[in-house]
């Protein structure tokens, strides 16, 4: 199909620039991998859940997993690189269960993580609303 006719299809099923918005433009194939990681929905999700308290790596992976219904695929070489650069940030700070040998290390958020938190979800919200209403309109067109 071409160009123009995958993006008169799209403009059927909801407007342009709505689709655009949630997809990250015209070619991308996937909105959760592209323009969603890019406006930081993996950093939101993990300060996210460590606002309900400490949480390790696996765990974090396996909620993000289940939130999403495994829409969103989170595995160690992408959650562990995540969580030492948040934690070189200050956003979050860790601490190995036994200190005394390596075991699973504990992730707490910081107040500046919690204002992190809190600026991703400004940007992330009108994404995840455009991915939705782009899906919606999808929806309605093939009858649905």
């Amino acid at each position: 199909m071409s160009r123009r006719r995958t993006e008169e299809a799209v403009a059927e099923a909801a407007p342009l620039e709505a689709a655009r918005a949630a997809t990250g433009g015209a070619g991308s194939a996937d909105p959760l991998a592209g323009e969603l990681r890019r406006a930081g929905l993996r950093p939101l999700l993990v300060l996210h859940f460590l606002g309900d308290g400490p949480s390790y790596g696996n765990q974090l992976m396996e909620r993000v997993e289940t939130l999403s219904r495994g829409l969103i695929a989170v595995n160690p070489n992408t959650m562990y690189p995540l969580l030492r650069r948040l934690e070189a940030d200050g956003l979050i700070a860790g601490e190995w269960e036994h200190p005394e040998r390596r075991s699973r290390r504990f992730y707490r958020l910081t107040e500046a993580g919690e204002a992190e938190r809190a600026r991703l979800a400004e940007g992330v919200g009108p994404r995840l609303d455009a991915v939705a209403a782009a899906l919606t309109g999808i929806r309605q067109a093939l009858g649905l």
